[in-house]
């Protein structure tokens, strides 16, 4: 996903392979990245960009006029089964093949809005029923749009709207009576019902909405922060020959305080699971869902009324104004290139878009006023030849101890301030030199590959005298190099295996039928935050990061002391995987070796599993410790087992849990208990109390007991649940305060009100510090303490 499809890397690696030995050298050895991609890119030859040019076809971005018509039809087969969010999905995706101002579009967003009537989404439906008559909706069916129209207006309170469409749609009757006398009764009973409601909503009494539980106003990050842009006065920005830049506070900070918020400098939607090549014609339309189909390519919003790009069918925004935002700075340009950018990976694509955004203005002064602060005034003429070569500051070059001038921190600018801009996107360490020499190539070639690509769109343009916009987002200087351009793009391209940001959202699911919300993170898109950079890694962070729309926050997740470093997890954590894990991927990814507190205590330790992936002796009940054969720990006890055998029956055990989860998914909650309760069964003989397998055990009987409606049951089993994952992760970790937040589910849900309030408090902790109040879990639990302190709540007897 990050970097080009399997098929591309194979080539150039093959290719790589082929190369004569002293080229390879020549590669290896090169000192700047102008060497590197100057070489790289002669090798670049014709039937190279013909293959590429074959495996990019096979994500073509092109609009297929017999698309919307099949989409249509599958939409509509899932709108009769009530399945109405894969249905507005389906015509979402027929929107984005259909060409502007055609019967197509129009009907898909007809057919869409329906779909999100029943959904409850009223605003958006109202809007595609104004973009289907925008696009030449038919005259004939216009009817039955208006009397949805009038529904949405009734339900959100709009009645003099209301009124004016009921009237509007008589009239249209009276003078075009061009439907059947069947169809016209039909009509005509709808249009009284809707006016007895409007009817109905004018004589009660007006009164405010149910009003919500105030949330609590998000931490400001108060006075303007002078060093650093987006951070709190709270930190400071430091640097050390050992560890680099990095945060420190300047005061102590309790839990849950804002430290940072920044936006996005980048960020591309990840496309996800890519179609496989096409090989015949019932692969030609994908129907499967993807995080490129359910956000906003530009503000990451989720939106299930996306408005399409006007020339591809991939590209997909929340709004017509994000649309025209994405146009305007970038999407002018890759709109031809998109099977290209999808072939080539999210690194590439934002690796352009990165240059795209920063104008060769903003280019050109920033290396100047790098050159002036290193000294290195000879590679700062202004012909385009030398200005490649402004992209080749190494990484001594930034370091302040190799300068005979005592430099400004490297991102900051004359002020000595740090702002989240292309000066600061530029002095984020590319690592040239740590990179192996085949990741150096395929980066290279590529970048190559996509420079031409941009050299023919611009020149056939031209040529055709079209005035094109693809290039207007660089100025003409840059465009007549593009080796400028593809030496920047190279070192971004480095650049993002350290620097990269995965930007994350909280996926909620569940069966159709269960009250409890499963959350699990998942990665949405790949961004560059140049102040979060700034953090260096702990496999024990103090903080803690999420995500609104494209804007990070980091909070502190913990009480940190005045002076010490801010530290944030940059994947690896120590409750996600033991010490040699998180080291080997540190060390292959970030090109260092983690000494962090955790990593440190875990080494000083004997070698053993951690309790969520231990096995226990079956009579004991104690941990078994070895290698290939496990002993049990106990020194009175002789039991012992191959470590084989144990995995095996975990594997079975797993597959077993696997298959209630499918009952459970398929509202099967009967079968899936009786499933559940035997791997419960046969857990308890092996693994020990808190393994992970244990907890998923839990949470499955959980769920189940909860689609029976036995919330007692549903919450004992919450509770042995939250035990397993506070084992794992700790009291205070953003995954007890997800647990927790389903055990207050549950006991809302059963009306069991003081057990229901202690959980909605200690879950409502945890969340604002990791997630703050604005959080769909936080309002969630807000609303529903709010209903059980309401006067007029009736409770139960207590479920636990």
């Amino acid at each position: 996903m990050d970097l080009p499809v399997d098929e591309w890397k194979s080539y150039l690696l093959e290719k790589w392979a082929l190369l004569p030995k002293s080229v390879q050298v020549t590669i290896s050895t090169a000192e700047t990245l102008s060497d590197i991609f100057l070489h790289s890119s002669s090798l670049l030859q014709p039937e190279d960009e013909m293959f590429l040019k074959q495996l990019s076809s096979s994500c073509s971005v092109e609009k297929d006029s017999d698309a919307p018509l099949f989409y249509r039809e599958e939409g509509n087969k899932r709108f009769q089964e009530k399945e109405y969010m894969g249905a507005a999905v389906l015509y979402s995706k027929g929107v984005s093949h259909s060409r502007p101002n055609t019967e197509d579009i129009s009907l898909c967003y007809a057919n869409r809005s329906a779909a999100l009537f029943h959904l409850g989404q009223y605003e958006a439906c109202l809007k595609d029923i104004v973009r289907a008559g925008m696009h030449g909706y038919p005259e004939r069916l216009q009817p039955k749009l208006m009397i949805r129209k009038t529904e949405c207006l009734v339900n959100l309170g709009r009645l003099q709207e209301a009124r004016q469409t009921i009237s509007d749609l008589e009239n249209s009757l009276t003078t075009k009576p061009t439907l059947m006398p069947s169809s016209h009764q039909i009509l005509q009973r709808n249009v009284q019902q809707l006016k007895m409601k409007i009817q109905e909503k004018e004589t009660l009494p007006e009164s405010f909405p149910a009003a919500l539980t105030k949330a609590l106003e998000d931490m400001a990050l108060g006075e303007e922060n002078k060093q650093i842009s987006g951070a709190s006065l709270s930190v400071s920005l430091c640097t050390d020959p050992l560890k680099g830049r990095h945060l420190v506070a300047t005061k102590d900070i309790l839990p849950g305080e804002l430290l940072v918020k920044e936006d996005a400098f980048v960020s591309v939607l990840n496309p996800g699971e890519m179609p496989p090549l096409r090989h015949c014609l019932e692969n030609k339309w994908d129907t499967r869902v993807t995080s490129a189909d359910l956000y906003c390519h530009r503000c990451l919003r989720h939106t299930l009324a996306a408005v399409p790009c006007d020339g591809c069918n991939y590209a997909k925004y929340c709004s017509q104004e994000c649309m025209q935002q994405a146009w305007d700075r970038y999407h002018s340009t890759e709109c031809s290139l998109g099977g290209l950018l999808l072939t080539l990976g999210v690194f590439c694509h934002v690796a352009l878009r990165m240059t795209l955004l920063a104008r060769f203005e903003d280019v050109d002064r920033v290396v100047r006023m790098i050159c002036d602060k290193t000294g290195r005034k000879d590679t700062c003429l202004p012909e385009s030849k030398d200005l490649v070569k402004t992209f080749d500051y190494t990484n001594q070059g930034e370091s302040e101890e190799n300068s005979e001038i005592e430099p400004s921190i490297p991102g900051c600018n004359v002020n000595g301030k740090y702002e989240n801009n292309y000066d600061a996107v530029l002095s984020l360490l590319p690592h040239t030199e740590k990179h192996s020499p085949e990741h150096k190539f395929i980066c290279a070639v590529s970048v190559s590959a996509l420079c031409r690509q941009l050299k023919a769109a611009s020149l056939q343009a031209q040529t055709t005298g079209l005035k094109s916009p693809r290039l207007k987002a660089v100025t003409p200087g840059l465009c007549a190099d593009l080796t400028v351009w593809g030496v920047a793009m190279l070192q971004h391209m480095l650049q993002l295996q350290c620097n990269a940001q995965a930007i994350t959202s909280i996926c909620h699911a569940g069966s159709k039928e269960s009250i409890i919300t499963n959350s699990r993170q998942v990665r949405l898109a790949t961004g560059v935050f140049p102040v979060v950079s700034l953090l260096n890694h702990s496999c024990s962070p103090n903080t803690s990061v999420s995500f609104t729309s494209t804007v990070a926050t980091i909070r502190a997740a913990q009480q940190i002391a005045k002076g010490q470093e801010i530290l944030h997890c940059y994947g690896p954590h120590e409750s996600r995987m033991g010490v040699a894990e998180r080291q080997q991927r540190l060390s292959s990814q970030y090109f260092f070796d983690c000494s962090c507190p955790a990593c440190h205590a875990e080494t000083l330790r004997a070698a053993a599993a951690p309790r969520w992936e231990a096995f226990c002796c079956n009579t004991c009940r104690v941990p078994m410790q070895g290698n290939d054969v496990l002993s049990c720990s106990n020194e009175s006890c002789t039991n012992s087992v191959s470590r084989d055998r144990l995995v095996s029956r975990l594997q079975d055990l797993q597959q077993q849990v696997h298959t209630a989860q499918k009952l459970l998914r398929s509202d099967r909650p009967e079968q899936a208990i009786q499933q559940l309760l035997e791997c419960q069964r046969a857990a308890e003989n092996f693994l020990s109390a808190e393994h992970t397998v244990l907890g998923e055990i839990e949470d499955g009987l959980a769920q189940a007991y909860a689609t029976l409606g036995d919330w007692r049951q549903s919450a004992a089993h919450v509770q042995k649940s939250i035990q397993v994952v506070e084992a794992r992760h700790g009291p205070s970790s953003v995954e007890i305060g997800h647990e927790l937040f389903k055990l207050a589910q549950v006991l809302f849900n059963g009306l069991a009100v003081p057990e229901a309030l202690n959980a909605i408090w200690k879950a409502e902790k945890i969340l604002l510090v990791h997630c703050g109040p604005e959080s769909d879990e936080v309002q969630e639990l807000r609303e529903m303490r709010s209903c059980l302190l309401d006067s007029s709540f009736t409770p139960v007897r207590p479920l636990v």
